[in-house]
């Protein structure tokens, strides 16, 4: 049996390079200041959360998977400490592990990960209105399609590397949907619903429902029991 514990992560602004500021801003024009304020503090709550789940689990047993990582070995070790500079909670995580007696293992393909970069930094780039609208339309057409390739070739990279008996540990974003591209004799546990997750998104950037936005805040930040499944 193999088994992956599957983490839909929130990313922060230390995850988000050059980007982050744009980002940010863009972020806050939907959602506005108050809930960009609170989702950074549920942010850290999370990351707190899981930094304490990863902590229960045997670091030598463990493969490790990460959105958008295209490395591993010594460069990969590199990358990490080099978000860990940058403030990356999710890196610091990993580093840990590592440093426990982890694997990091080459997730994704380096040309869809930076097709799509290319796509949302001509989005938060754009100088006009018009040139934003364009770059939007422009990765929308495309985002459906891209996301199930990375889904397909994220699950690829775990079904090949992931051996019977190990553990893998996967960091995901919320909007992908890896799990139906995995092999049936991998054990999926995710450390929280995914569909939650994105729904916590949703509600954040779009949604005015303050009760559902304070109850997936909750669902978020809540700690989990070691051995999820």
């Amino acid at each position: 049996m193999r088994r992956l514990i599957y983490i839909p992560i929130i990313h922060t602004d230390s995850d988000m390079g050059s980007l982050a500021s744009a980002l940010e801003q863009s972020t806050v024009a939907l959602c506005g200041e108050e809930r960009w304020e609170r989702h950074r503090a549920t942010a850290a709550q999370f990351w707190h959360m899981v930094s304490d789940y990863v902590e229960t689990l045997d670091a030598k047993s463990l493969k490790v998977y990460q959105d958008g990582f295209v490395s591993q070995g010594d460069l990969g070790k590199k990358i990490i400490e080099e978000g860990v500079r940058r403030g990356s909670k999710n890196y610091q995580i990993i580093r840990d592990l590592l440093n426990r007696g982890a694997a990091i293992i080459s997730t994704e393909d380096m040309a869809l990960v930076q097709e799509e970069y290319e796509y949302i930094s001509r989005i938060m780039k754009a100088e006009t209105q018009s040139q934003r609208v364009l770059a939007y339309k422009e990765y929308e057409s495309r985002n459906s399609q891209l996301t199930e390739e990375r889904d397909s070739y994220i699950a690829r990279s775990i079904n090949e590397t992931l051996q019977d008996g190990e553990v893998g540990l996967l960091f995901i974003g919320a909007y992908h949907d890896v799990i139906p591209h995995l092999a049936t004799d991998i054990v999926v546990e995710q450390l929280k619903e995914k569909e939650k997750v994105k729904a916590y998104f949703d509600e954040l950037m779009y949604g005015r429902d303050e009760r559902k936005f304070e109850e997936l805040t909750r669902y978020l930040s809540s700690a989990v029991a070691a051995g999820v499944s």
